[in-house]
């Protein structure tokens, strides 16, 4: 399962810089990550200072 970021993003992008796969991009209101680029490792989720980032 790929993981997805909630609407409790604040659009910080500390996500994004922390992916090693470059799978999280700046959305219109929020990060995205994409499903197929996701290789699952959890590191986002755990950059995530508002824990919005879990799995799908």
């Amino acid at each position: 399962m790929a993981y997805v970021i909630s609407d409790e993003c604040v659009s910080c992008g500390t996500c994004e810089g922390e992916c090693p796969v470059g799978a999280i991009s700046e959305g219109d209101d929020k990060y995205v990550i994409d499903a197929d680029t996701c290789v699952e490792c959890g590191t986002c989720s755990e950059a995530c200072p508002t824990g919005a980032i879990v799995e799908e």
